[in-house]
């Protein structure tokens, strides 16, 4: 057996950062829970599910050799619309943005539960995303990130149809595009905008690892990407004209001395200037200079009280430069918010909270809530019941090319799926 070393360094890291668990006395939630795994049908389910373990590990690896780079995710998202369509749902369609979203009646209809995954990596075109077997260890880029969490989805599909489970609801399984970076969340957002659906009664995203974590808060986020410009010259012969990269600097200064003041107490808030660019040549004054700038918090106050103090430092940035210059006409600010994603908070008494709860202590775990960035945003923002899962078994290295993934007991996950989605979506008879 091969595992990655790094896995043993930060481990006790990531143990200490953890939320504390949430112990809860035995309640009706785990009654049902056990009740339903006692139920033959989704007993039948859980068999199921353990027996297609080389299936689930083949189209794992089939889809993760599907490249999905940002805004590019259409090769996969069709390669996964037909496997939807094969595992038995009935209808799949990909939307206008790119998303995936197969469908299943349920035997009373009149509320409808998504199970999702977001079809997208980090990964820019170009990347190489074969996958390497190191003994019972899968390497690749997005090997868990989420394709992993497409193939529970999908996974709890094949189970209950072959299995003939059926649910009082609706259910929708869902693909999303854009969940990563810059993508804005713009699947799921394009899924919950105004009158898109009748109603969504509950959400629940596949993305993360583990199988003890319960994400039931959204941590929200602003990022901007600021861009001043100015004529540009000779570091010699037009010297004295306003400098966008001096004038970048003077924002950052400015921004970062009132966001320091800004984030050492109330709600936990962070900020960080993570790309920086611009400039033709060391002896060149830059024409532009531009920077990427993200924001987040766990309350939506305090983000928009940051993001108000951002773009007040921004104009007294370039201000300061324009009053310094010596010559020539004054630099030009261009502000572009190019991300915001809500945060909030599904009720921990909620049903979904507690089903979710319940069906990770019937596998010996104990669950914790967390706050983490998610598709899960959009619906808490919307008051919508949803929740984010692990996709279960051992892996690290996340965002990186080194990613890697493990099956230990993974199907624990894909069956702590099912059991979370029957029983919010109701056992049909």
């Amino acid at each position: 057996m091969i595992r990655s070393p790094s896995l043993f360094l930060v481990l006790p890291l990531l143990i200490w950062l953890l939320p504390n668990p949430v112990v809860a006395q035995e309640s009706r939630y785990d009654s049902e829970i056990r009740g339903l795994v006692e139920t033959p049908v989704v007993a039948e389910a859980f068999s199921v599910i353990e027996a297609l373990e080389p299936t689930t590990t083949q189209a794992l690896i089939d889809l993760v050799e599907i490249p999905a780079p940002p805004f590019m995710e259409e090769a996969r998202a069709g390669a996964y619309a037909t496997l939807l369509r094969e595992a038995g749902a009935d209808s799949v369609v990909i939307d206008e943005v790119g998303n995936v979203l197969a469908f299943r009646g349920g035997t009373v209809g009149g509320q409808t539960v998504v199970l999702g995954a977001h079809l997208d990596t980090v990964f820019p075109e170009g990347t190489d995303v074969s996958v390497k077997v190191r003994g019972d260890t899968l390497f690749a880029p997005g090997i868990g990130d989420d394709t992993r969490g497409l193939i529970v989805v999908l996974t709890v599909l094949r189970a209950m149809e072959r299995a003939g489970v059926e649910t009082e609801s609706d259910l929708i399984f869902l693909g999303s595009v854009g969940e990563e970076g810059l993508g804005d969340l713009r699947g799921v957002k394009h899924f919950f905008r105004e009158g898109a659906h009748p109603r969504i009664d509950a959400f629940v995203e596949v993305d993360g690892g583990g199988l003890a974590g319960i994400v039931s808060m959204g941590l929200g986020s602003v990022r901007y990407r600021v861009t001043i410009r100015g004529p540009g010259g000779h570091s010699w012969g037009a010297f004295g004209l306003g400098n966008p990269a001096h004038g970048l600097g003077r924002a950052i200064r400015s921004f970062a001395f009132v966001a320091d003041s800004l984030t050492r107490s109330g709600p936990r808030t962070s900020f960080n200037v993570g790309r920086i660019g611009g400039g033709t040549s060391i002896n060149s004054i830059p024409f532009e200079a531009w920077m990427e700038v993200d924001m987040r918090s766990e309350s939506p106050t305090s983000l928009e009280v940051i993001a108000q103090a951002f773009e007040s430092a921004m104009a007294r940035g370039v201000e300061e430069e324009n009053r310094a210059r010596r010559d020539g006409p004054p630099l030009e600010l261009t502000l572009d918010r190019i991300g915001s994603r809500p945060s909030g908070e599904t009720d921990p008494n909620s049903t979904l909270v507690q089903r979710a709860m319940a069906a990770t202590r019937h596998f010996g775990e104990v669950p914790r809530l967390s706050r983490s960035s998610t598709n899960s945003n959009i619906p808490i923002s919307l008051g919508i019941p949803s929740v984010t899962i692990g996709r279960g078994g051992v892996g690290g290295e996340n965002h990186s090319p080194t990613e890697w993934w493990m099956n230990v007991a993974g199907y624990k996950a894909i069956q702590r799926a099912l059991l979370i989605v029957v029983a919010e979506a109701g056992l049909g008879s």
